[in-house]
């Protein structure tokens, strides 16, 4: 067995943490504008039943998974002189530019089939953006707490993107609205032209360690088991599921909800959204520093509580009040900030654990299973929230007016499952045992044996009387 560290464990200096950071920007824009608004765009401007779109959506994502997992694979077998995981995402770069111009400019009369080709594009470019990003990330370092730094960068500069596109309808002064179907082009051009230029900045000022040499040794299906039910992975792979469905539950009837149920306009619902990314850029840095005070998974199960107490309040706040309701929604995403990057810096800690084990690289296949989770969970709530707001008559085409009944269903699908379902998540992580002691542990043996190879190696390129100077 061949082991590598592969991750330094010193600090990434603040330039090329930017640098690096600024290149999930793409990614989240796409899962934001996906999660929030395309739904929308393609039921309200093209007329597609919210049965169908429902369901496209979920065969979509679901067939999706399965993408998502033979790149993570593909990605573990890459070696070349750009790294492992660099290559995959820059290949994001021209995918991303031909799925997000059709899917966001599609012609008049485009209905399912259309849908069905170029949705599932976007899709692999997301998966080549987000899983390679995060996979990269994961080899930058091998500390804990500067893991739970980069991911909480990471985080906090993709929400500034949002906050960024949420912003457009008050600076434009209504111009560009990506509530608005008219805007949706423009949205997708905005996003072509940060991916243009975040990727090669990502790439120019950011390094991948060189990866540890493969093991020759064919990977089972049995052996990809293990590494799917290893007993940290397992419990992070439920409950991202569970704090993706969460506030993923919200994300498709946001419009509807704060349109139609609290009354606001379509140019002040983005802008209710501004608050609420705009707290993850505050939060995400603050709960990585939790994290590193108490442990990720102590921080994840804080920030769910916090989430429980602060998604009831809102739910209470009268319709039409906007600073009030702003209020509530920057505290919702102050706590739900902490999710998705708390999450997958412990996967990071989980393939140093494996790579322990087993003398594998298996941060691609690791990354994919969290990928797949989101977007197993995303289709999830659209496949079932759209169905149900179809049960209670609520009618989702542009100018429709919609009875109590109707707006009534509504309000029990936007307010009350994400608690229950954050709350389980929460819940997974009692009993975790990956703790910071515990990977303190698991990273200086890596280092041990990677010190030891490396003497190694160096004694075997020395000559006869060279290793007997050497032993003297």
């Amino acid at each position: 067995m061949t082991l590598n560290s592969a991750a330094p464990a010193g600090r990434l200096p603040f330039p090329r943490l930017f640098a690096f950071s600024a290149g999930s920007i793409p990614g989240y824009l796409l899962l934001g504008i996906m999660g929030v608004y395309l739904p929308r765009f393609y039921a309200g401007h093209l007329g597609i039943s919210l049965l169908k779109l429902g369901a496209t959506i979920a065969v979509i994502r679901l067939a999706d998974l399965v993408i998502d997992l033979f790149l993570g694979i593909l990605m573990d077998k890459t070696k070349t002189p750009m790294g492992r995981y660099r290559p995959w995402y820059l290949l994001g770069l021209p995918v991303v530019i031909l799925a997000v111009f059709k899917v966001f400019n599609p012609p008049d009369g485009a209905g399912i089939p259309y849908m069905l080709v170029w949705y599932s594009l976007l899709y692999v470019a997301y998966s080549l953006l987000v899983l390679g990003h995060s996979a990269w990330a994961g080899t930058i370092t091998g500390d804990y707490n500067e893991r739970s730094r980069i991911f909480a960068w990471m985080m906090g500069l993709a929400l500034a993107g949002s906050v960024a596109i949420n912003l457009l309808p008050l600076v434009t002064h209504g111009a560009i609205n990506p509530a608005k179907s008219a805007s949706m082009g423009t949205i997708g051009w905005i996003i072509i032209g940060a991916s243009v230029i975040t990727v090669p900045l990502a790439l120019l000022f950011a390094k991948e360690p060189i990866a540890p040499v493969a093991n020759k040794e064919k990977m089972t299906f049995k052996d990809y088991a293990a590494v799917i039910t290893t007993p940290s992975m397992l419990r992070l792979v439920l409950a991202d599921l569970f704090l993706t469905l969460g506030p993923g539950t919200t994300a498709p009837i946001y419009v509807f909800f704060f349109h139609e149920a609290k009354h606001f306009s379509l140019i002040q619902v983005p802008e209710l959204l501004i608050p609420y990314t705009a707290a993850g850029v505050i939060g995400a840095p603050f709960w990585g520093r939790v994290a590193q005070r108490v442990g990720k998974h102590r921080a994840v199960q804080i920030a769910c509580a916090a989430y429980a107490v602060t998604q009831t309040t809102l739910m209470i706040m009268p319709a039409g009040q906007f600073w009030l309701t702003a209020l509530g929604m920057f505290s919702v995403g102050f706590c739900a900030s902490a999710f998705i990057l708390l999450v997958r810096a412990m996967v990071a800690d989980v393939a140093d654990q494996l790579r322990l084990e087993t003398g594998r690289e298996r941060s691609g296949v690791l990354f994919a299973l969290v990928t797949m989770t989101q977007k197993f969970g995303t289709s999830i709530t659209v496949s079932i929230v759209y169905p149900i707001l179809a049960y209670v008559g609520f009618n989702a085409k542009d100018g429709a007016v919609n009875t109590p009944h109707a707006i009534w269903g509504l309000e029990m699908c936007y307010l009350f499952a994400p608690i229950m379902l954050v709350v389980v998540g929460g819940a997974m992580f009692f009993g975790y045992s990956l703790t910071k002691e515990r990977h303190g542990e698991i990273r200086s043996r890596l280092d041990a044996l990677a010190a030891a190879e490396e003497g190694a190696s160096a004694e075997s390129l020395l000559g006869p009387g060279e290793r007997i100077a050497a032993a003297e």
